[in-house]
C-alpha cells in the first residue's frame, strides 16, 4: 500500500465484503428458517447464490424482502417466548400473587411461619 488512495480503496473493498457476507447469511439463514419453501427450491436458490451471487442476492432480497422480515419477527417472537418460559420454569415464581398469598397464607395456617413472615411474604407478592 504506497498511497493513501490505495488504503482508502482497500477499505471500501473490505466494507463492501463484510457488507455482501452479511446479506449472504441473511438470506441462507431466511432460505433454512422458511418451512415453506421446498428442498428443491432452496437448492436452486443456493446453486444460483453460489453461481450468480450479487445478481441472485439482490433478486432474493427484492421477490423474498417482505416475507423475510415477518419470519425474522416470528423467529425473534417464538425465542422470546421460550426464553420467557424457560425463566418462568426456573425461577419457580410462575404463580400470580394471589396465588401466592395463598399458599403463604395456608403455611400460616398450618404453623409452618410466623405472622411476620406472612406479611413478609404477602409484601413480596404485592410488589
Amino acid at each position: 500500500m504506497d498511497s493513501f488512495w490505495d488504503f482508502f480503496w482497500f477499505i471500501i473493498s473490505f466494507f463492501l465484503l463484510m457488507a455482501y457476507l452479511v446479506v449472504l447469511f441473511q438470506i441462507l439463514t431466511d432460505l433454512f428458517r422458511d418451512h415453506q419453501t421446498s428442498g428443491w427450491l432452496k437448492a436452486v436458490w443456493v446453486f444460483f447464490l453460489i453461481i450468480f451471487p450479487l445478481i441472485t442476492s439482490l433478486v432474493y432480497l427484492i421477490a423474498r424482502g417482505q416475507g423475510m422480515a415477518e419470519r425474522n419477527i416470528a423467529a425473534v417472537k417464538q425465542a422470546q417466548a421460550s426464553q420467557e418460559e424457560y425463566i418462568r420454569s426456573v425461577s419457580g415464581s410462575a404463580a400470580s400473587p394471589t396465588e401466592e398469598i395463598h399458599r403463604a397464607k395456608a403455611l400460616l395456617d398450618s404453623g409452618a411461619i410466623s405472622q411476620a413472615e406472612f406479611d413478609a411474604l404477602k409484601a413480596k407478592a404485592l410488589a
